[in-house]
């Protein structure tokens, strides 16, 4: 008979991978730091794999242990599911989410829309920041969950979408074409900039920055005008923008990958459930492409 998985020590490796961190983690489901060692080495037992990997005085979730990543994720959120079915008490309460503004036109109605349809009684307050801006938030405990533009700098993200990100013009201007390439991007901390800036270097394409903005709708105002072009992802994309491409002198940009992160200082039946909404309307990444890109865990043990 196939071993059964313990859903408690599946939780408790959930909280590490959202913690980042074996204390932290013991702090969310209660237990203490040895209880929390024990439960994964049952849990390695288990699975017949090793799930972390020694980095000096740290560990690191192994290949096999993000790849077990995953598929906790959905036994849990089962599990909350079929609970809540027999549950007369609907859920209710608040829960606070976090996105960037790119995200925010393309992808909130959909998302809260279907939230609101199974949860009426819920409170969702919405926040709109940069993602370092969201990350920091979340640390501090003012977010229950952000949906980010993934920076390998960050602890690892719930992977669940990407997109191609673009050079867009406009389709009735010329800026483009300009020997010095105006250019309207984000700030110079903004991953998509720094990817655009060095692709341009690398082409030796002479170009100036002349708007900057953590704003999209601000950024797209300057292309939809004829001032500048700008990188942009295919889902922020507007009618009046035209994608330059690689026949035209503009160099392939990477991917725009978009995760999902989760607080680690508490876990409700709400965070759950805005997540796995927020995942069914945004997914387009399986288990397998997620394992690719994922930032390996550095946890404290």
């Amino acid at each position: 008979m196939a071993a059964l998985l313990d859903l408690d020590q599946l939780r408790t490796f959930v909280a590490i991978a959202e913690s980042g961190s074996f204390t932290r983690a013991a702090d969310t489901v209660f237990r203490t730091q040895s209880a929390v060692s024990m439960q994964m080495r049952r849990l390695e037992e288990r699975v017949g794999k090793p799930l972390f990997t020694r980095d000096g005085r740290n560990s690191r979730l192994s290949e096999e242990g993000v790849k077990l990543l995953g598929y906790a994720r959905k036994m849990l959120r089962l599990n909350d599911e079929t609970l809540a079915v027999f549950d007369d008490a609907a859920l209710s309460g608040h829960v606070r989410l976090g996105t960037p503004d790119d995200y925010a036109d393309r992808f909130l109605p959909e998302i809260l829309a279907r939230f609101a349809r199974s949860n009426p009684q819920v409170e969702v307050t919405v926040e709109c920041a940069p993602t370092p801006v969201l990350a920091d938030h979340l640390k501090s405990n003012q977010l229950d969950l952000a949906i980010i533009t993934y920076i390998p700098d960050h602890r690892p993200a719930e992977m669940i979408r990407r997109e191609p990100l673009y050079w867009v013009t406009s389709s009735r201007h010329h800026q483009h074409e300009e020997g010095v390439l105006p250019l309207a991007l984000g700030r110079a901390t903004c991953e998509w900039r720094r990817s655009a800036i060095a692709a341009l270097e690398r082409n030796g394409q002479a170009h100036r920055v002349l708007y900057s903005s953590w704003n999209s709708t601000a950024v797209g105002a300057t292309v939809l005008a004829g001032l500048a072009v700008a990188v942009l992802p295919e889902s922020a994309i507007r009618p009046g923008m035209r994608i330059l491409t690689e026949a035209e002198g503009f160099p392939e940009l990477p991917s725009c990958n978009i995760g999902l992160l989760r607080s680690w200082h508490h876990w409700t039946p709400l965070m759950d459930a805005l997540a796995c909404h927020i995942s069914e309307s945004l997914g387009n990444v399986t288990v397998e492409e997620d394992l690719q890109i994922a930032k390996p865990l550095t946890a404290a043990l």
